[in-house]
């Protein structure tokens, strides 16, 4: 930042807010922070009595704030995201271009972010998302920086590959079998199977078939190759997944030889969820809360799943981090801290 006379200052940068003061009529900015001074400005700068003024000279190596948050925006965008031309208070908005998973690569967000007065804000990455939705956000501190300091940005950007993007969701045909006698009988009337079908298709799936099988292990085992066998390539159990004598749906999925990724997970609710893996077609044992909670495990790994994302114990183990639902009334979710590591 530097004093110069208006004349010489055309093509820097005001550091400030001009304000024009006419007794009587008004008093409001003349020049805004960070206008990029033209000729036809020096004669309005000399009528308010300003004959030197504080600038940067973006000849000097520097680069005014709304070019360094392009520069970033640009840096960051990976598939399934967009951003406006024009920033807006010296911010750059990211927003997804279609619904999916928002993947954001931390380590590199972090490493950014560390580059003294460069800032990203972003939403938490393994999340659903509709299109159109904010993302992440962008800008420089200091009304100009140096260009070294944004070649730097860019330098670590393309060292990780995209930092934010939208995974698209697959379209899966999903065979649903519903374990337990009392539904099976006709006792009681099943309630999980019209959730599950509004739950998937709001992530662009469809329930293929939903079979009813009692507490019987070889039934349950043949139910799960049946839909397969119809072309299911995602399965969903529900019933049987708790730890008492007769619920057998863990064993069943086990039995059918499937690989088991987790059975638990640190999440409230959530906790008696399973995966698995029959070749590569996941295998999701879901608990009953699943039917009752908006938020519950099913949208915190199900999306991932959809994504292509190989979940692994490890993934299910990290949700214990934000993995409590605090219950709120009404239900704020997803913006709220459920499932945000």
């Amino acid at each position: 930042m530097k004093a110069i006379p208006v004349q010489e200052a055309v093509g820097t940068v005001f550091c400030h807010d001009i304000t024009q003061i006419i007794p009587g009529q008004k008093k409001g900015p003349l020049f805004r922070r960070g206008h990029i001074i033209k000729q036809e400005d020096i004669a309005p700068l000399l009528d308010v009595g300003k004959a030197h003024i504080y600038v940067y000279d973006l000849e000097d190596g520097y680069i005014h704030e709304d070019d360094a948050a392009l520069r970033l925006a640009r840096a960051l965008a990976g598939k399934g995201v967009e951003f406006d031309s024009v920033p807006t208070e010296g911010k750059v908005t990211l927003r997804a271009t279609h619904d999916g998973l928002v993947y954001i690569n931390t380590e590199a967000l972090l490493e950014l972010n560390l580059i003294q007065d460069v800032t990203i804000g972003t939403i938490h990455t393994h999340q659903y998302t509709e299109k159109g939705r904010n993302i992440a956000g962008t800008r420089v501190i200091p009304l100009a920086v140096p260009t070294t300091l944004i070649d730097e940005a860019e330098a670590i950007a393309q060292k990780y590959g995209p930092i934010v993007s939208v995974k698209p969701l697959r379209t899966a045909k999903v065979g649903v079998v519903t374990t337990g006698s009392e539904v099976y009988s006709g006792r009681i009337k099943d309630g999980f199977g019209p959730i599950l079908r509004e739950k998937f298709s709001k992530l662009g799936s469809e329930v293929l078939e939903q079979v009813l099988v009692s507490d019987d292990l070889d039934t349950t085992v043949q139910a799960i190759h049946y839909l397969i066998d119809e072309g299911a390539d995602f399965i969903a159990l529900t019933g049987g997944m708790s730890v008492d004598p007769d619920d057998q749906t863990p064993s069943a999925i086990k039995a059918s030889g499937a690989e088991i990724i987790s059975y638990g997970a640190p999440t409230y609710p959530g906790a008696m969820f399973l995966l698995a893996y029959l070749g590569d077609i996941p295998i999701v044992g879901l608990p009953g809360c699943v039917m009752y909670h908006k938020a519950s495990i099913f949208e915190l790994i199900v999306p991932r799943l959809l994504a292509g994302e190989e979940v692994t114990r490890r993934d299910i183990v990290a949700l214990g981090h934000g993995g409590l639902c605090e219950n709120c009334s009404p239900c704020r979710y997803p913006a709220c801290g459920f499932g945000k590591m």
